[in-house]
């Protein structure tokens, strides 16, 4: 998999990108992620890619040329599944969308920044628009991060344990299990005598009432 995020401020990118999963994954040849800076693509002397806004709106918006040159360049170079824009506005992020782009081959994310981007990007350039939360951030570089993190831990190979990631929250729209480690026993508080039993099916089987209890108790909305 090979994911494109076009960022007028790159450098924010830089550490949650470089860590981990995401740089073990990069190590060892399951991903290749790379950050363009929208700056180099404009034609502008003093590298400005954002201008004021038509129709007396407040704040700068992020132009079409500059955006449109470095698209167009990576679409000649490869084939890409989505070209996807980080907006408030857009289609929520969840599970179901990292597990769907996780099997993509070409990912193009162009990160919002300022006010936004110029409109006819997402009129004409944009596949899909994806938000992260009923909430607004100064650019789109954090929530590239995230859905690219949610995305390539899902790639074969890219953690550990691979069934790790199968028995997440959400994968099955139940919050995960409460989890516990050694030792079993801390100041009085006890790990559930089940998990040091031994019977493995007793143990999924309260592992899954876990989840369920859990996703009634706080988030019910899944289970509709």
């Amino acid at each position: 998999m090979r994911i494109d995020i076009i960022s007028a401020v790159p450098e924010l990118l830089e550490s949650p990108l470089n860590y981990s999963i995401l740089k073990r994954a990069q190590d060892n040849g399951l991903v290749e992620i790379r950050v363009h800076n929208l700056r180099e693509y404009s034609t502008n002397k003093h590298r400005r890619v954002d201008d004021y806004a038509f129709g007396f709106s407040a704040g700068m918006v992020l132009q079409i040329e500059p955006i449109e040159r470095i698209i167009s360049l990576l679409k000649s170079e490869r084939i890409y599944d989505d070209v996807i824009y980080t907006s408030p506005d857009g289609e929520k992020f969840d599970q179901k969308m990292a597990n769907r782009m996780s099997m993509s081959q070409n990912l193009i994310i162009l990160c919002g920044h300022y006010k936004g981007i110029d409109h006819r990007i997402r009129e004409h350039l944009i596949t899909k628009e994806i938000s992260i939360g009923d909430f607004v951030l100064t650019g789109g570089e954090l929530p590239a991060a995230m859905m690219t993190d949610a995305i390539v831990r899902l790639i074969p190979g890219a953690i550990g344990d691979e069934m790790s990631a199968l028995s997440d929250s959400f994968q099955d729209n139940l919050l995960a299990p409460p989890v516990y480690t050694r030792p079993a026993e801390y100041k009085g508080w006890k790990v559930p005598d089940i998990l040091l039993s031994g019977h493995q099916a007793k143990v999924e089987e309260w592992m899954h009432q876990q989840s369920v209890e859990r996703t009634k108790l706080l988030r019910p909305d899944l289970l509709n």
